[in-house]
């Protein structure tokens, strides 16, 4: 079982940069691909991006390469998701997700454990 957190999220200026978080508890985090989902007003909720067990492989939606960025931290049991130059079309709940896949990473449905979300908010 894994119980999953995020935090981070906050209104922000077009243009800005934001780091979210997302806390995992239970000692099997490392064995998890972690993903990061994002569900704007209206729209059903997509992928935007992914990192193995390991930390070696990410894997990113078309839409946020270059700006966003994934990492993880096993010994903190912890993922995080740098943005930068947020848009307003950046508005969202976003979500962190485990996975036991090793592939399929943009699927909701090959994720096990999902946290509650947090929101960014991108305004003038």
């Amino acid at each position: 079982q894994v119980q999953l957190v995020e935090s981070g999220g906050e209104l922000v200026q077009p243009g800005g940069s934001l780091r979210l978080s997302c806390a995992a508890s239970g000692r099997t985090f490392s064995y998890y691909a972690m993903g990061w989902f994002r569900q704007a007003p209206g729209k059903e909720r997509s992928f935007v991006a992914a990192i193995s067990w390991s930390g070696s492989t990410t894997y990113y939606a078309d839409s946020v390469k270059g700006r966003f960025t994934i990492s993880r931290d096993n010994a903190k049991n912890s993922v995080y998701l740098q943005i930068h130059s947020l848009k307003p079309e950046d508005t969202a709940v976003y979500y962190c997700a485990a996975s036991k896949f090793s592939s399929g990473w943009a699927r909701g449905d090959n994720y096990d454990y999902w946290g509650q979300g947090t929101q960014v908010t991108v305004s003038s």
